[in-house]
């Protein structure tokens, strides 16, 4: 039997000659690679500061300056791929994931504008396939997937700077297989703060008491001659049926944060009646329509760049797939609100919601019952 790096770059040759010829393909990415390397003559890049950054698990963000105190700095990630088998509902169904760190989606860094992003991307031996990583924010030749093409066992280290503020997507994309590596998992996103800060669009700072990543995520799950979902013993043996199911472009399940239920009940988001939440979302592959049920976006970037001044005030706003968005929300009730995809079936059917949990006084001048459900 062949090994498992023989399969998977046979599986990605096989993939590059849907878009061209394997000879085509290599000269391209060979271009790609010779001129980002090209070394910065602009900046002395050895003469920055740099910064070791540990992430964390969505929904959750590590720890960051909202203004930038200081010059801009090279900022170092490091991201492990893990295939592995994922259980994304209550009723055990599983299906092979590809992850970055584990999670589903993979973890959001924080940089400012101007800093460089330097990922340290490990594609581990136990490992079958071959990946890679595309940084939406990034500038260069397929947001630099060339230069991270890892086998299992080896890694690669990849920088660039960071010059459009916002919130961007990342994910997989290796020739041929990329719909098959983001519909199982692997994506994440990226925010890329003004070192000014965020603003309201015309000179107003806008700050936040706490951030929250929902990665959305549509998995695709094939199903055998009786409607059961299929498991496979490893993530090789379910890809032409994986592909079959894609190919329906009708998602078994639609979920945030890699599971259904995955925010709500004891994973439910905190806040506190007065303080300002930013929301990131995003979705690598499909469109989603952002609503929180009893509140607003009081500041919305719905394309996800700070760059432009946000709209206001919103009850629904739309993310188009393959980007993120942002919204600033300052509760100013308590109880528990739902997050949701306002395409409800994707919401109530396939799994696309979540509960922000808020502590805080009822306000009755805001919202009060008058008179009881009682007979007519």
């Amino acid at each position: 039997m062949e090994n498992r790096s023989v399969l998977s770059r046979r599986a990605l040759l096989a993939g590059a000659a849907a878009i061209g010829t394997v000879a085509q393909l290599s000269t391209i990415l060979a271009a790609s690679a010779k001129e980002v390397l090209t070394p910065a003559t602009a900046t002395n890049i050895a003469g920055l500061k740099r910064e070791k950054v540990a992430l964390v698990a969505p929904p959750f963000v590590h720890a960051h300056e909202q203004i930038a105190s200081g010059d801009p700095k090279i900022v170092e990630f490091t991201l492990v791929i893990e295939e592995k088998p994922h259980v994304v509902d209550d009723d055990g169904t599983t299906l092979w994931a590809m992850t970055f760190n584990g999670t589903v989606p993979g973890p959001l860094m924080v940089v400012h504008e101007g800093d460089y992003v330097e990922l340290t991307l490990i594609n581990p031996d136990t490992n079958m396939l071959g990946h890679n990583i595309d940084f939406h924010a990034a500038t260069g030749a397929l947001g630099g997937a060339p230069l991270t093409e890892v086998s299992p066992g080896e890694k690669a280290i990849m920088r660039f700077k960071a010059t459009r503020s916002g919130v961007f997507v990342y994910h997989c994309a290796p020739s041929g297989m990329v719909p098959w590596h983001v519909t199982a998992g692997m994506n994440g996103a990226i925010m890329v703060l003004p070192r000014e800060g965020l603003t309201d669009g015309h000179g107003t700072a806008l700050h936040y008491d706490r951030v929250y990543y929902v990665g959305e995520q549509d998995f695709y799950v094939p199903r055998d001659e009786t409607g059961a979902y299929k498991r496979y013993e490893s993530i090789v043996d379910g890809y032409d049926d994986a592909v079959t199911a894609m190919r329906t472009l009708t998602p078994s399940h639609v979920v945030f944060n890699g599971r259904v239920g995955a925010l709500t009940g004891e994973n439910a988001l905190m806040a506190a009646v007065g303080e300002t939440v930013l929301i990131v979302h995003s979705q690598a592959n499909r469109d989603t329509r952002p609503h929180l049920i009893g509140g607003h976006g009081d500041y919305v970037w719905p394309g996800g760049k700070f760059g432009n001044a946000p709209e206001v005030g919103l009850e629904t706003w739309f993310i188009p797939g393959g980007a993120a968005g942002a919204a600033l929300y300052t509760f100013v009730q308590p109880g528990i609100y739902a997050y949701v995809n306002h395409n409800l079936i994707e919401a109530f059917e396939l799994g696309a919601a979540g509960h922000f949990k808020v502590s805080g006084d009822w306000d009755d001048d805001l919202m009060t019952g008058v008179l009881a459900p009682s007979p007519i």
